[in-house]
């Protein structure tokens, strides 16, 4: 089983591929609660040269909700991340995590059915970009 679902975009900027990202993660309920500039950490902390990376942490705060009533513990595993990359000179990748396949390790039957809603609104998300 695949951890995400993926899209590449051709001939569109890195900068324009996180905004449409952002309103289609806004258009099915989700906000960004943290944002990591992978390119810049890994510049500032050890001086590495990478192409364009950012990791949203998304969340559907009414999903979230449920999760959190099912199985208090599922915090260590929110917000679902979803990453925008550069992949090419004139690519750029959209992934999120399939959080079905992230709730595995978690044997209960009514997070898995949350889990599966949330991964149908995540594969919506990266579709519609």
């Amino acid at each position: 089983m695949s951890y995400t679902f993926d899209r590449t975009l051709t001939g569109q900027t890195f900068d324009t591929v996180v905004e449409k990202t952002r309103a289609a993660l806004a258009d099915q309920g989700f906000g960004v609660l943290t944002e990591i500039d992978v390119k810049a950490t890994l510049k500032k902390k050890i001086d590495a040269d990478v192409d364009n990376y950012l990791i949203l942490g998304a969340c559907n705060p009414k999903m979230a909700h449920e999760a959190l009533k099912i199985e208090p513990q599922v915090g260590a595993m929110l917000p679902c991340n979803v990453i925008v990359r550069s992949t090419g000179t004139d690519q750029v990748m959209v992934s999120a995590i399939d959080p079905v396949a992230s709730m595995q390790s978690i044997d209960n039957e009514q997070l898995k059915a949350v889990a599966t809603e949330v991964r149908a609104m995540l594969q919506k998300v990266v579709s519609s970009i």
